[in-house]
């Protein structure tokens, strides 16, 4: 379809658009026809660069090469080949020109649109290090990779997904550290995603996301210098334009107790905070359950001077303990989700009151016994310690509650082995999800309970026969 026949299919597609707008430019040869989106595009750009050099030039070139190299004066000027690439083209931002008198079409980038400026991230805080998070453009986020990463090996392959939004994702990866296996599942994936609305970054998670499993199998950070250090091990950073949210694959376990700090403080006190962080993992996990199963059928393991205590405590309470700790941890969650959803300088002072107000409360009406509140308000705290594991341990510490009072001991020790089971047969992009804890003769521990050098550290690249 030359330039004749495609404007005119153009015009009619884009009809009742009021930001598409059409600027004719009469010259010798013929009428020159530019289109683009008035809310994408930087007007005086066009009119300076674009318009101008068309109108003051005393003839147009023979060839059109010639006069994309010596009139129109945009950075990036290009061919159109087909009406969908023009159309897409035009709904991009960019100005496609139209020539009576040439078969071809060319199309020169002048976008420009409202975007907010980089900022801290406040789902990401840290005491010490870069203060830039991710923003929602794309072009912003290649940016802030390209600015740490100057290797020739960095690769950021452009895919369009979705039917209706054209969503441009990046794939970025260095080429001589990614496993190719890796590479070709992530390009399949993505490939494979099939959505008809707004494409974000969590419609590539749940494409990667390992199914029936509360874990996510799937890493994001709005943190340039995180999403960095993982592309340098080998790992795949996934840009969705439109998200300031980039998702790393794939992503492990011990991730989870990883945080941004670890790396710009002292090693030692890194260290320490790393293993306290597990530590309340296992506390917010197991503590509860165990508490119910020592109270409800094993009284004879609780030293005598704290049985009586505890059933003072207990004096007056209806409900056996197992009703006590499940009602204590949906009040905690009804505090916590209020102090999430509430505006922030609100929502914080809401959840501490809260939770202090409906613990008085409840022990004062003896609906539950202040050792169960003790237990459960010690759960609750450990698991702020690790946020993106919260849900997951929410939800198993109810599952070996479960299982705790129903059998005693015995029942806590099969809901903890099916805890556990349920993390090993995980895995994360074919990779099983505890890697790098089959490996250890690899890492030797430089990077998982313990933080070891940075040098060393650096070193680490993933490696998919080292996890067989």
């Amino acid at each position: 379809m030359n330039s004749n026949e495609m404007l005119p299919s153009i015009k009619k597609k884009l009809d009742h658009n009021f930001d598409i707008k059409y600027r004719e430019i009469q010259c010798p040869k013929g009428m020159i026809t530019l289109v683009f989106t008035d809310t994408l595009c930087n007007s005086k750009f066009i009119s300076e660069y674009i318009v101008a050099p068309l109108q003051e030039a005393k003839f147009i070139k023979n060839n059109i090469e010639e006069v994309k190299k010596e009139i129109i004066m945009a950075d990036i000027v290009g061919d159109i080949n087909t009406e969908d690439e023009a159309l897409l083209s035009i709904l991009s931002g960019n100005v496609v020109v139209f020539f009576s008198f040439y078969v071809k079409v060319i199309y020169c980038e002048a976008k420009e649109f409202s975007k907010r400026s980089i900022t801290t991230p406040i789902t990401e805080t840290n005491i010490k290090g870069p203060r830039e998070g991710f923003n929602e453009p794309f072009i912003d986020n290649v940016s802030l990779l390209r600015r740490r990463i100057k290797d020739i090996n960095l690769k950021f392959e452009n895919i369009l997904i979705g039917d209706s939004t054209k969503t441009i994702v990046i794939l970025v990866y260095v080429q001589n550290k990614v496993q190719p296996e890796l590479l070709n599942y992530v390009k399949k994936q993505v490939n494979a995603i099939k959505f008809n609305g707004p494409i974000s970054s969590n419609n590539i998670e749940e494409q990667f996301q390992c199914k029936y499993t509360l874990f996510d199998t799937v890493g994001y950070s709005e943190k340039p210098e995180k999403v960095a250090a993982k592309i340098c091990e080998g790992r795949i950073g996934i840009i969705v334009d439109g998200s300031p949210f980039v998702v790393t694959v794939p992503y492990f376990f011990i991730e989870n107790f990883e945080a941004t700090d670890d790396y710009t403080s002292n090693k030692y006190f890194a260290s320490g905070i790393r293993i306290f962080r597990w530590f309340s993992f296992i506390m917010a996990s197991l503590l509860p359950g165990f508490y119910v199963a020592i109270v409800t059928h094993h009284f004879s393991l609780i030293p005598y001077s704290f049985i009586f205590r505890l059933a003072i405590a207990r004096a007056g309470v209806p409900f056996p303990t197992v009703v006590e700790v499940l009602v204590m941890m949906v009040f905690f969650q009804l505090s916590r989700e209020a102090g999430i959803r509430l505006p922030q300088p609100i929502g914080l002072s809401m959840s501490i009151v809260g939770s202090l107000i409906l613990g008085d409360a409840t022990v004062g009406a003896n609906i539950a016994s202040q050792t169960t509140l003790i237990i459960v308000a010690i759960a609750s705290i450990s698991s702020f310690l690790i946020p993106s594991l919260y849900g997951v341990v929410m939800f198993w510490s109810i599952v070996i509650i479960i299982f705790s009072a129903a059998l005693g001991l015995p029942g806590f020790y099969i809901g903890f082995c099916i805890f556990v089971s349920h993390i090993a047969g995980l895995n994360t992009c074919g990779y099983p999800f505890l890697f790098p804890l089959g490996t250890l003769k690899k890492y030797k521990f430089k990077d998982l309970l313990l933080r070891g050098d940075l040098n060393k550290i650096s070193n680490n690249v993933l490696e998919k026969d080292k996890t067989k």
